[in-house]
């Protein structure tokens, strides 16, 4: 009889470490699960090669072009996500090419109207030549402000003028003020009107 129980001890012995791991194993698959269907981090909206136009009383004022687009409406703080990048054009009222913005990576905070790009940010103002390059650029919508907080270059008909820790500015890029800022600036030469002694 006792070395039944010995026996039939082993064997639950057996069956029961391999138990054990069978519900650590289904724990972990659990945890996964959960994570995968948790649909906070799955967007709502996904699209290829979008483009998004937004008009103003009836007047297109921005043309939004992107190779991927996600939507995430039910995080805390929504948002929609251009992970390969943007290629924006700002239209004036005649609907010409005022300016364009490129960027790596873009996303926008649809209740704090705020955009963030960064990654070889690039703004061109068709009309003044004036180019920025930046790694990162925000647009709060609200405030209408521009600005950064990384090292900034700007090139203009005056010159070449740096941002070392960024630059702030409104939505039409007048004035612009640059952080710890340093440039060349370009001199005309003056016209020698003979009066020289």
């Amino acid at each position: 009889m006792q070395s039944i129980l010995k026996h039939t001890s082993r064997i639950l012995k057996l069956l029961v470490i391999p138990g054990v791991f069978c519900l650590v194993a289904c724990e972990n698959d659990i945890e996964k699960i959960n994570i995968l269907t948790n649909t906070t981090t799955l967007p709502d909206i996904s699209g290829e090669k979008v483009e998004i136009l937004y008009s103003d009383s009836g007047k297109v004022k921005m043309q939004l072009n992107a190779e991927e687009i996600k939507q995430y409406g039910k995080t805390e703080r929504p948002y929609i996500e251009f992970p390969k990048g943007i290629h924006v054009i700002l239209f004036d009222d005649l609907l010409q090419p005022k300016s364009e913005i490129l960027a790596d990576y873009a996303k926008y905070f649809q209740e704090e109207k705020l955009w963030e790009a960064h990654g070889n940010v690039i703004a061109f103002n068709i009309s003044t030549g004036e180019k920025l390059n930046t790694e990162e650029l925000f647009w709060d919508e609200s405030l209408q402000r521009i600005y950064s907080n990384s090292f900034s270059r700007i090139e203009n008909k005056d010159g070449i003028f740096y941002g070392q820790k960024g630059f702030e500015t409104n939505q039409k890029f007048t004035p612009i003020r640059l952080k710890s800022s340093k440039g060349s600036v370009n001199l005309k030469d003056e016209e020698d009107t003979g009066q020289n002694p």
